[in-house]
């Protein structure tokens, strides 16, 4: 009996050869970049043609990607596709204790947890904005080019006992791709809290600008800022619209790879896929805070002044 091994990054390896059985770890992370989950699973299907009961056996997390979303139809249709399932919390014996308390601290009462922790297949909810594929697409590892701006927006809470203080750090690099590199939202914290944790943020990634929604008591959210780091660059921006209309163009980025996570940000990302097209917010929560503050980072770093079309005569 022989193996052999095939990367899901290129999809025309599987042309040709012949197999009997084969298993497909992680299909829900496998490049959607030009089809080639699909293509490669499509390609492994022709070519799985030898001994009289050829199986293909598959483990993965359960994304909502099409590859997936396609094998979980066919088995709801009583096809040839069985499914099984399992979490986390059912592999405690063989797991460290300071993993599953990591985890739990992190991702605890997201919706990336039920998805990462419990397995759960989440459907994205109709009209958003953002679907998890879309995310999944954005998504970065490793080294990044050389940053041309850092900055970071807020999206000041109205009262210290309201809503999270949206904070994020995001970064336009030299190959033109804006980046969202950190979430340091806070909730529960008077002014002069998340005020030292914009400085904070500012000093540790270098940012040239701070940008924050001025809507809110403009004048007291530029004196705390200035009172944490009196050299804080701050730019007050004032909403003329409602937070889904201002996320409508940059959810436009994403769908045009031109931005992306370096990591992932589970409250903030399950926030952009709560945000609806026609004006609505689905949730977690009252209100999307993380997914404004990010709205305004990108709108600062890739839209500007372009963002507001004219027509002149000639």
């Amino acid at each position: 009996m022989q193996a052999q091994l095939f990367s899901a990054a290129e999809p025309e390896g599987l042309r040709g050869p012949q197999h009997s059985h084969a298993w497909c770890d992680e299909i829900g992370k496998w490049p959607l970049a030009h089809q080639r989950a699909t293509r490669c699973w499509d390609n492994l299907l022709l070519g799985l043609r030898l001994g009289k009961d050829p199986r293909i056996a598959v483990t993965t997390t359960p994304r909502a990607v099409p590859l997936v979303q396609r094998l979980v139809a066919q088995a709801a249709a009583g096809g040839e596709v069985t499914i099984t399932h399992g979490t986390t919390s059912d592999n405690t014996e063989n797991l460290p204790a300071r993993f599953i308390d990591a985890i739990t601290s992190e991702f605890s009462g997201t919706r990336l947890a039920r998805q990462e922790i419990d397995g759960e297949l989440l459907e994205d909810i109709e009209g958003a904005l953002w679907t998890r594929s879309l995310l999944e697409q954005a998504r970065e590892q490793g080294a990044v080019p050389e940053h041309a701006r850092v900055v970071v927006a807020i999206d000041p809470p109205a009262s210290a006992g309201g809503d999270e203080c949206g904070i994020v750090v995001a970064a336009l690099g030299v190959d033109g791709i804006a980046r969202l590199l950190a979430d340091a939202s806070l909730g529960g914290a008077a002014p002069a809290g998340w005020a030292r944790r914009v400085a904070e943020a500012a000093r540790e990634w270098g940012a040239d600008r701070v940008v924050a929604e001025a809507n809110q008591g403009g004048a007291m959210v530029e004196s705390v800022l200035r009172a944490a780091d009196q050299a804080l660059p701050v730019k007050l921006v004032h909403a003329a619209r409602g937070k889904v209309a201002r996320a409508e163009p940059v959810a436009a980025l994403y769908a045009a790879g031109r931005v992306r996570h370096v990591g992932v940000f589970a409250r903030l990302e399950d926030q952009l896929c709560g945000l609806l097209a026609g004006g609505t917010y689905a949730g977690p929560g009252r209100s999307p805070d993380r997914a404004d503050a990010l709205v305004w980072a990108m709108t600062e770093l890739m839209l500007g002044r372009t963002a507001r079309p004219s027509v002149r005569p000639i």
